[in-house]
């Protein structure tokens, strides 16, 4: 029986996204495990009409149930201000049942975000989607040193989770170091979460 890593995010240009399927890839390159991608839907001041119930493109909408059959989440924002986007944390702020339950306690995460610029707030982002995950008690993996693009890259990828740099037009395609630790942080994440499950 395989286990599940969710891989939630919010991603408006795709640059997000694109990391999302990387992550993904990583996580199924560990044995057993599989990745499910889903995403949070826009939000607007004033809703004049209901989201549809799937998006025109992309992973399916995130539900309540995605969360609580992973066995691991990796959690994903574009920058915005130095903080995740407004979609994302609304979604977060929706997951008080799951907290009050604890049904997140004990499982692994990992954070990963995209910028337009090399200061745009990467670090900040990472570290605003760290604290929800903190609250809801469960087990927050970085990326380690021992991964030597964190030490080479010109562009994204921190400590405190995977990034790209997407540029003031959006025109920069991932890096192959932007990849590398992508790839990464997806395998720890469902290593971690495997050895996780054996042992209990």
């Amino acid at each position: 029986m395989s286990l599940s890593i969710l891989v939630l995010y919010y991603s408006r240009s795709g640059h997000t996204a694109q990391l999302a399927r990387l992550i993904a890839r990583g996580v199924e390159e560990v044995p057993g495990m599989q990745a499910r991608l889903r995403q949070v839907p826009p939000v607007a001041p004033v809703t004049q009409t209901a989201q549809p119930p799937e998006p025109e493109d992309g992973a399916p909408y995130a539900t309540r149930d995605d969360l609580l059959d992973c066995a691991g989440l990796a959690l994903g924002s574009p920058t915005r201000f130095g903080n995740m986007a407004a979609p994302l944390k609304y979604f977060l702020d929706a997951t008080g049942a799951e907290w009050a339950s604890g049904a997140l306690v004990g499982k692994p995460a990992a954070v990963f975000t995209s910028t337009s610029t090399m200061h745009g707030g990467q670090e900040s982002t990472l570290l605003s989607m760290a604290l929800p995950l903190l609250h809801h008690g469960m087990l927050l993996l970085g990326l380690p040193y021992t991964e030597p693009a964190l030490s080479s890259t010109l562009s994204g990828g921190s400590p405190y989770g995977a990034s790209h740099v997407a540029g003031p037009n959006g025109d920069n395609a991932i890096t192959e170091h932007e990849r590398e630790l992508a790839r990464a942080l997806g395998r720890r994440l469902a290593d971690t979460a495997r050895k996780l499950a054996t042992a209990a």
